[in-house]
């Protein structure tokens, strides 16, 4: 195998595996070690020795499962610690939405040592709608020893679904421990689910770009619904729409650890006290009170993501310059400040301007960024307001008194 190198698209992988275990049920019985040779010609090795792989192409576009700067490593830092570094719970309910190869379930178990642990029972739904996905975690080497755990409850679930019909993985899972896969759309397995259950959900599908069906402000209402009062939910994105969705639907947001990516993941919870680190100002201005910040919508839970994308374009055209700033140039965080004559100056104030704010420290300005700062700077004599999600839904219920 030659490593970080994809040989034939995803697609083709995915039907390697599929006609493999179509084969393996209807009797004809191979060595699946001659399966596992070839699909790490597909497989992408990442820094810490675990695998990932490209997803297939959506507009032209495609990307890796996870980070190549490793992905258990990246399961770990991202969905695992922020949420249980301080753990004092011992019956714990996890729901894994997109859950892959099922390395955020497997880091999970490591991390609490659950094989050893007879004090915590843990209870994890996986929801993964492709098989293929499935099966290919089940011939993956696996990167950590709790992966074979996740291997067996894969297996137990490919043999139900007569996709595969060979028991061959010989770990136990431990009697603690409580593993549950959905091969569906997320969007109806998650209204079967039980409400106010879960401790912890893991947000996990593609990015917003590819899967934004997985980040609507109604898909975000159905997990508000089944999340506990005090839970949280992990996802390695910090997309503005995502934000704002998980906001409209009631959430309070703050930033998640930032690992092999750009910029911080995002942590959500109906408990504000959950939310150790806010957004940073730019973020929550650019949330607020641009068109960027606009979510995405899915209604009945049913639309195509094309046709999710579609919607979402249409309503930030007739949003921008209207009633929501130009997302260019990212034009809120200038609010405030004096800018230069420059292109990007003209562009800052061109765009403020047609919402009727006359330079970047007129009064207007200032009243609109002015729940961001410690004391009034607009003469406002509101109070202070204590968290990113407080202050971004003030911010836009200014905006809207400065249009009207």
């Amino acid at each position: 195998m030659t490593e970080n190198k994809i040989l034939i698209p995803e697609k083709q992988a995915l039907n390697l595996i599929k006609k493999h275990f179509s084969e393996e049920a209807k009797g004809n019985i191979k060595n699946r070690n001659e399966i596992k040779e070839k699909i790490l010609n597909y497989l992408i090795k990442t820094d810490d020795g675990s695998y990932t792989l490209n997803s297939q192409e959506f507009q032209g576009n495609s990307e890796t499962m996870h980070t190549s700067h490793g992905a258990i490593t990246e399961s770990l830092e991202k969905f695992v610690k922020p949420i249980f570094k301080n753990n004092n719970l011992q019956e714990i309910n996890v729901l894994d939405i997109c859950s892959g190869f099922g390395y955020n379930s497997a880091a999970l178990i490591e991390y609490l040592n659950i094989s050893n642990n007879s004090n915590i029972n843990l209870n994890i739904d996986l929801i993964e709608i492709s098989l293929e996905t499935l099966a290919i975690g089940l011939i993956m080497p696996s990167p950590i020893e709790s992966h074979k755990i996740i291997k067996k409850a894969i297996e137990n679930k490919l043999i139900k679904e007569n996709y595969v019909s060979l028991n061959e993985i010989e770990t136990n899972i431990p009697k603690n421990l409580h593993l549950n896969i959905f091969s569906e759309d997320a969007r109806q397995t998650i209204k079967k689910l039980k409400n106010n259950y879960y401790d912890a959900i893991f947000l996990d599908p593609f990015s917003p770009s590819k899967s934004p069906e997985l980040y609507t402000v109604e898909f975000f209402q159905q997990l508000n619904k089944k999340i506990k009062q005090n839970g949280m939910i992990a996802t390695y994105t910090s997309s503005a729409p995502v934000r704002s969705g998980l906001i409209f639907a009631g959430f309070f947001v703050g930033q998640g650890p930032i690992y092999g990516r750009k910029s911080a993941g995002t942590l959500a919870s109906l408990d504000s006290n959950k939310i150790k680190i806010d957004l940073n100002s730019d973020d929550e201005r650019i949330i607020a009170l641009s068109d960027v910040g606009i979510p995405f919508h899915d209604c009945n839970l049913k639309q195509s993501a094309e046709q999710i994308f579609v919607n979402r374009r249409n309503e930030r055209n007739n949003a921008r310059g209207r009633y929501k700033l130009s997302s260019a140039v990212k034009t809120p965080i200038y609010l405030g400040k004096s800018i230069d004559k420059d292109k990007i100056g003209r562009r800052v104030l061109r765009n403020i301007n047609q919402l009727n704010i006359k330079d970047t420290n007129s009064n207007k300005a200032y009243f609109l960024i002015c729940p961001q700062s410690e004391e009034c700077i607009c003469n406002c004599k509101s109070h202070r307001f204590n968290n990113s999600t407080e202050r971004i839904i003030e911010m836009s219920n200014r905006l809207s008194t400065v249009l009207n």
